[in-house]
């Protein structure tokens, strides 16, 4: 009875984990890719039907005087930055199979605010030679992103294949320490696994990926080619509650390039681990979801660190039909 409820409720409430989102900049050593997008049931299929899934993200991150870091056209010594983002992510699943398996679709747009400072501007827009603290901050909308997966399920072994885009449409200035947007095109794609078995409450699930980012025209900066792998595994103790762990690994496999890199290859690295909790609950005859994550950072490389929080709620629009 519980292996069969259990399955009901994470089709119907979990049909996005995690939704994708954006970086508050791109070069300086964050990415387009921002790592913990994919968390638990990531491969699980969904009941057919839309679905919209909300996310909150708080994020908040550093680097020291000594590090530094291509912003926008300018190179900075130590970073601060924190980020509250919004995301409402509009997704479909279809009904008709797809080379076997469950066949989606989604777009994700971000609203949002970030803050950043730095300890030291070495070199302004025009080249010349600055000092001193600066500051920015900076509220609008940003790119969009969207997103298509197949899903597969085997018994308790889940598979799935995604791609996804990043669309420059999101505020952006290369004069400005603060962006919403990266100024330029990305493509991703990879695959993922999920480990449940509905009769023991084992939950464990695994999305690995790599990003090719195309070159922002206004700073002639390149990023490489990245690698990242989200991780999630947890433990149901009833048939609504679950609780575990969360991780992930960013990995910059090449390196920047085009004239606006000026601080060599500057390949990119970061690790995390933190909390997770998750709660499916009813609303009418719909199963809806919520769950909270957070991540602690550390040994980064050409990135700041920090720690990061993300609230998801994953409203079933088309599901609960039996």
């Amino acid at each position: 009875m519980m292996a069969t409820s259990l399955r009901k409720r994470i089709c119907a409430g979990m049909l996005l984990a995690a939704a994708s989102t954006l970086s508050v900049a791109d070069e300086g050593g964050v990415s387009f890719w921002l790592p913990g997008q994919f968390g638990s049931f990531a491969a699980v299929p969904g009941d057919p039907g839309w679905s919209l899934p909300v996310v909150y993200y708080h994020s908040s991150v550093d680097a020291d005087a000594s590090k530094s870091f291509r912003r926008s056209g300018q190179v900075t010594g130590g970073l601060d930055v924190k980020a509250d983002l919004l995301l409402a992510v509009p997704s479909y699943v279809f009904a008709t199979p797809l080379w076997g398996g469950q066949a989606a679709v989604s777009m994700a747009a971000v609203l949002g605010s970030a803050k950043v400072g730095v300890n030291a501007t070495l070199t302004g827009p025009g080249g010349g030679m600055l000092s001193g603290e600066r500051s920015d901050s900076v509220d609008g909308v940003g790119d969009l992103y969207p997103q298509a997966s197949v899903k597969w399920n085997r018994g308790v072994h889940n598979y799935m294949a995604y791609t996804m885009a990043g669309v420059p449409v999101g505020k952006y200035s290369k004069d400005d320490l603060a962006n919403l947007g990266t100024n330029h095109w990305s493509l991703d794609a990879g695959g993922g696994y999920t480990y449940l078995d509905p009769k023991k409450g084992h939950e464990f699930s695994a999305v690995v990926g790599f990003t090719y980012n195309f070159e922002n025209s206004d700073t002639n900066y390149k990023n490489g080619v990245d690698g990242h792998l989200d991780w999630a595994a947890s433990q149901f103790f009833s048939e609504q509650l679950h609780v575990g762990l969360v991780g992930y690994f960013f990995q910059q496999l090449t390196g920047d390039s085009g004239s606006g890199a000026v601080l060599g290859d500057f390949k990119s690295r970061v690790y995390a681990v933190g909390p997770q909790v998750g709660y499916f609950f009813p609303v009418g005859a719909q199963k809806w979801y919520v769950n909270l994550k957070g991540y602690y950072e550390f040994d980064a490389q050409n990135r700041p660190e920090g720690w990061n929080v993300w609230l998801t709620l994953a409203i079933p629009l088309g599901a609960g039909k039996k």
